[in-house]
């Protein structure tokens, strides 16, 4: 196995290095032939190297919730800004208004022009990535909602995203996505917040176990599709409903991004197929939300597709292999080296039906290919025993995931 990929080194590498520095048309002609034949030749490779090596691939034994927390008993508003108008203090928990208070025709007819930044919504805000892409929109002055099922934790993020960035606006509610009521309620807290809601990000996700399905529990599979399928389909429609009463455009303005895997990235990772399904159905979701505004003549909305790649989360690390996490030291960033990399990506897309990566085919190939010796021997976030590597002044959970706040 090893053979097979050492001699096909030399010619990936060869035609990497040329995808890498391409530019203009050249550039956008490789990238639509990296996406189909030839990004499956070099997934292949990939994947055959890290089974030879993992003994089973990348994914992961159990599964666990990342983004989400234990279901919340009711829908709790946390922040100051518009919430003071309720009579609710600082950062106190409080039940919020039924969704009848908050008729969408009212609340589209306040709408005024904001005066700094974007409006950012983020399902699962309080915890990995969602939360690096939060930090990042509010160093960039945009006013940002957040949302996630657990209120502690919920409560602790928007603490330390107010106390770090001192007058901007941020708020969050506590929110399960798979629930309708709890989506509609959130839409219209994070309408009347923002006024505007220029980007929303469906980044609220989980994953089953990395079983056989047969032997998967049905409330497992119940609770990852629930999150993950149904979550983003019920996002969406709540995201279009406010987007559409907004001031309208000839072209997309408004933008909603799902977190769905390509051909390429489905084959890539070694997840269970309950994982693989569900993100290959928001790929699909996106594609015919796309269309589906389109013939219905809703110019202002755009929907897009939004990979992260291999971030270092709860998600990726539960239960990985030592020799899974050396691959990681390649492949992998932790969430505020990827949010870094996106959020400006998110803040400046046009059109419909982009597909903004981290992590494009190609550079997964350099990455493999330059960093083999840290696969080999570990050294960049892991050591050879799979141990984290531990930098000074930051702490780390049990699983090796960096601690936030």
């Amino acid at each position: 196995m090893f053979a097979d990929f050492a001699s096909s080194q030399k010619s990936l590498q060869s035609a990497a290095a040329s995808w890498a520095t391409s530019s203009g048309a050249e550039a956008q002609e490789r990238n639509k032939i990296c996406r189909s034949s030839v990004a499956e030749r070099i997934g292949r490779h990939i994947s055959m190297a890290m089974h030879a090596l993992c003994q089973g691939g990348l994914g992961f034994k159990s599964g666990q919730e990342v983004f989400l927390g234990p279901k919340a008993r009711g829908l709790t508003p946390i922040g100051d800004g518009q919430l003071k108008r309720h009579g609710l203090s600082r950062l106190g928990f409080h039940r919020f208004p039924r969704l009848s208070s908050y008729p969408r025709t009212a609340i589209v007819g306040q709408i005024t022009s904001d005066s700094q930044g974007l409006g950012i919504v983020i399902t699962g805000g309080s915890s990995g990535l969602g939360f690096a892409l939060a930090r990042k929109f509010l160093e960039a002055k945009d006013r940002v909602v957040i949302c996630g099922r657990d209120e502690t934790r919920l409560n602790r993020a928007i603490h330390v995203l107010q106390e770090e960035f001192q007058g901007t606006d941020v708020g969050g509610l506590v929110c399960d996505v798979s629930r309708p009521t709890d989506v509609e309620t959130f839409a219209s807290f994070a309408s009347e917040r923002l006024g505007i809601i220029d980007r929303w990000l469906n980044n609220a996700g989980e994953v089953t176990s990395k079983k056989l399905l047969a032997d998967v529990d049905t409330d497992e599979i119940i609770r990852v599709s629930g999150t993950n399928v149904i979550g983003s389909l019920l996002c969406c429609r709540e995201a279009i409903r406010v987007m559409r009463g907004q001031p309208l455009a000839a072209e997309p303005r408004y933008h909603i991004f799902n977190m769905g895997f390509s051909q390429w990235g489905a084959k890539f990772t070694k997840s269970a197929c309950t994982h693989k399904a569900t993100k290959i159905a928001l790929t699909q979701l996106t594609e015919s939300l796309s269309e589906e505004l389109k013939a219905s003549g809703i110019s202002s909305v755009g929907v897009h597709n939004l990979s992260p790649g291999l971030v270092l989360t709860d998600l990726l690390l539960k239960d990985s292999t030592p020799v899974a996490r050396r691959f990681f030291n390649t492949l992998a960033e932790e969430p505020d080296t990827a949010a870094t990399i996106l959020a400006p990506k998110i803040r400046a897309v046009e059109g419909s039906k982009q597909r903004i990566e981290a992590l494009s085919p190609a550079s997964a190939v350099l990455k493999v290919l330059t960093g083999f010796p840290q696969i080999i021997s570990g050294g960049r976030f892991f050591d050879k025993d799979g141990n984290r590597v531990v930098v000074a002044g930051k702490q780390y959970k049990d699983n090796g995931v960096e601690v936030l706040f």
